[in-house]
């Protein structure tokens, strides 16, 4: 039988690593690669049966995928946020996929939750690639929302039925410290090309998020912290503009939480 890899990173997730870890317990090799954590989020992984690598060297997203990548032992690898969480049906349909043996990459959605609530009514239709065949996967690449590299083109690329958990804004203050780090990674990623920012830019940025997520999306319909959520997604694409205006020298990939 084809075996699993479930693969995970993490800095400084006590609140949450073993609720993600326990549901995926059913894996073949539960993997752990941690940014240097100050928390118990280590001795949590490991007394859970996971094996954990710690890198403290934060050199971005896309490096610490691929030691994820160089520790797997597994015919398939998914990559489980340590923020989500699979119900039975999701972990029965990944087992299925893998005992099929298919050679396709599989994309998932989510189910939000915000704030201590499930957004039930937002539409949440983003898809990520989360599941390879291990010897189809060469590397990713990117600064944030890193992409990953196959070594076979024209894989099919195929939906998985069931939606992933995905605690998404835990709290105001988790809420943002993101802020901090993803409106400075996305502003690095673009001060490579030339994109322009600015206040104007990032107005324009923010606004349209805040239309297409509250208005368009259903985030009206999921009450304060349908609000909350879409208003954050609104601020982190005002500041990624304003931080490639005003910060443009000194942007870095290395931004770390």
């Amino acid at each position: 039988m084809p075996t699993l890899t479930v693969a995970v990173l993490a800095l400084n997730e006590a609140r949450c690593i073993a609720r993600c870890l326990r549901s995926a317990a059913f894996a073949d090799q539960l993997l752990v690669v941690d940014g240097g954590s100050t928390d118990d989020t280590v001795e949590i992984a490991r007394c859970l049966g996971a094996q954990v690598y710690c890198y403290p060297d934060w050199q971005g997203f896309a490096v610490q995928r691929n030691r994820l990548i160089a520790h797997a032992s597994g015919d398939y690898i998914f990559f489980l946020d340590a923020d989500e969480t699979m119900s039975p049906a999701f972990a029965a349909e990944l087992r299925a996929i893998v005992a099929s043996g298919d050679r396709a990459v599989f994309s998932i959605r989510w189910r939000l939750v915000a704030f201590g609530r499930e957004l039930r009514r937002f539409r949440a239709d983003t898809r990520v690639e989360r599941l390879f065949r291990r010897d189809q996967l060469r590397e990713y690449v990117g600064v944030v929302h890193e992409q990953a590299v196959l070594r076979e083109p024209g894989v099919p690329r195929r939906l998985m039925r069931e939606r992933l958990l995905h605690e998404a804004r835990p709290s105001v203050r988790i809420s943002l410290e993101k802020l901090r780090q993803y409106a400075l990674l996305g502003a690095a990623k673009r001060a490579d090309g030339s994109a322009q920012g600015g206040v104007l830019r990032g107005l324009a940025a923010g606004g349209w998020m805040f239309a297409r997520m509250y208005v368009w999306r259903g985030g009206f319909l999921c009450g304060g912290a349908g609000f909350l959520y879409c208003w954050f997604l609104a601020l982190e694409a005002f500041f990624r503009y304003a931080a490639l205006y005003y910060d443009r020298d000194a942007l870095t990939s290395e931004v770390a939480r």
